[in-house]
């Protein structure tokens, strides 16, 4: 149906309502705080999945590094048990080499000492390593004192002790005088002479009394 405004006027205009903007501001404060917040928290998060990213490459890096150091480990340990074994090798051929080239030197020096001790005879010489047993047999208990005497002057031995000292029952038609002495082979060191006392003449031997062994032997 149509209508015709016969009065001229004009038609009032409908008024706009006021917005409310205080009402607005704290939504917008809102959205704006959780809006940076996410991009802190992206920002964070990112960062430090950045750091753990290369903390893991870090990580792989010195277990790769300590595998090759325990590779390097065990082989330096095997090095060191064939230079122990090695070492063990060459110091017992040094000692035998010594125990080669000692064994002349000592029976020389027990026959120079023997030959400057007057009616005196050894009937058994044993060596363990540097330890030396030795029996023999005098016509006097002086020989036996003179010969120790002789052992101490000639700087080969040390610790020289007498065992037993006691006269020979068994051989009656000769005094006889059976003793035994331990000794240790402290030879002097190289390019030091060992003092040596006068040797007795050649023209003076001294022979065992029947019954009686002569030669030392080496034990």
């Amino acid at each position: 149906m149509i209508r015709i405004n016969l009065l001229g006027q004009a038609k009032p205009k409908a008024q706009r309502r006021p917005v409310d903007t205080g009402a607005a501001l704290p939504a917008l404060f809102v959205g704006a705080g959780i809006l940076f917040g996410a991009l802190i928290l992206g920002y964070l998060y990112y960062s430090w999945q950045r750091q753990l990213n290369e903390e893991n490459t870090r990580i792989k890096q010195l277990q790769a590094q300590k595998t090759d150091l325990e590779q390097v480990k065990q082989q330096v340990e095997a090095f060191e048990k064939q230079k122990i074994v090695l070492q063990q090798r060459v110091s017992t051929i040094e000692q035998l080499q010594r125990d080669r080239t000692g064994g002349q030197e000592l029976l020389d020096e027990i026959a120079s000492t023997v030959a400057r001790t007057e009616n005196l005879w050894l009937t058994s010489l044993i060596r363990k390593g540097n330890n030396l047993t030795i029996d023999g047999a005098s016509a006097s208990v002086n020989g036996v004192a003179n010969f120790i005497t002789a052992l101490k002057r000639s700087g080969y031995f040390s610790k020289i002790e007498i065992k037993e000292s006691k006269q020979d029952e068994k051989n009656t038609a000769v005094q006889t005088f059976l003793f035994q002495i331990s000794a240790e082979i402290a030879p002097p060191a190289p390019g030091v002479p060992a003092p040596r006392a006068q040797a007795r003449p050649a023209s003076a031997p001294v022979s065992p009394p029947p019954g009686s062994a002569a030669r030392p032997k080496v034990g």
